[in-house]
């Protein structure tokens, strides 16, 4: 679906906020002047949010944020997601990129006060457009980024993609192993730790083995 299709499906939400304001805050030992939790909540109390989230300062290398999640659950299509800073709701752009969009797919408004966006005023959804043309822009790179990687560790002579299972060492052993009858290929696998399967597909003259008997058969009298 083209970028022109996907507009016109996304239009159909509210021009106008038509539910509730819901506020979230969050907050980080990194960023004092955003204000604590508490001046957070008083801020978006008096921006006219119904209920507010807080999330306290993460610990070190924590992700969770549960009152975000229970606040992004709550919002239902024409209602207005209200923050006192943009980054309150991400913590990097692609994460606040993906989280700006999910809220237009489901008609849901934000307004961060501190940059001045409002979605729910005319002429406010160009900050989806811009959120929008943001994640576009961001999986390009990611693409871009992953072909010249790609290309350069090539040039490098670098071998891509998951390491083979033997060396060309412990296919060279295999064979060796192979030319003495009394190894049988449970053996060889077990010495190489490996399955039979992958012994077989790199060693594929083992196919033709027949199993060694334990004990030399009895000749008849």
């Amino acid at each position: 679906m083209n970028r022109v299709q996907d507009r016109d499906l996304l239009a159909a939400e509210p021009p106008a906020p038509s539910g509730a304001a819901v506020g979230y805050g969050r907050g980080s030992a990194n960023s004092p002047d955003v204000g604590s939790p508490e001046q957070q909540r008083d801020t978006l109390l008096a921006a006219g949010c119904e209920r507010v989230y807080l999330d306290r300062a993460s610990s070190r290398g924590s992700t969770a944020r549960p009152e975000l999640d229970s606040c992004l659950a709550s919002l239902g299509p024409g209602d207005t997601l209200v923050v006192v800073r943009l980054d309150r709701l991400g913590r990097s752009l692609p994460q606040l990129v993906t989280l700006v969009n999910d809220l237009r797919t489901r008609g849901v408004g934000i307004r961060a006060l501190h940059e001045g966006l409002d979605s729910t005023v005319a002429g406010g959804g160009v900050v989806f457009d811009v959120f929008e043309a943001l994640g576009d822009f961001l999986r390009e790179l990611l693409v871009e980024g992953t072909r010249d990687g790609l290309a350069a560790a090539r040039a490098r002579g670098q071998r891509l993609g998951r390491p083979p299972a033997l060396t060309p060492d412990q296919v060279h052993q295999a064979r060796t192993m192979l030319a003495r009858p009394e190894n049988s290929v449970a053996s060889i696998a077990r010495m190489l730790n490996v399955s039979r399967s992958t012994l077989y597909k790199h060693v594929p003259e083992l196919g033709g083995r027949q199993p060694v008997a334990p004990f030399p058969e009895a000749r008849e009298a």
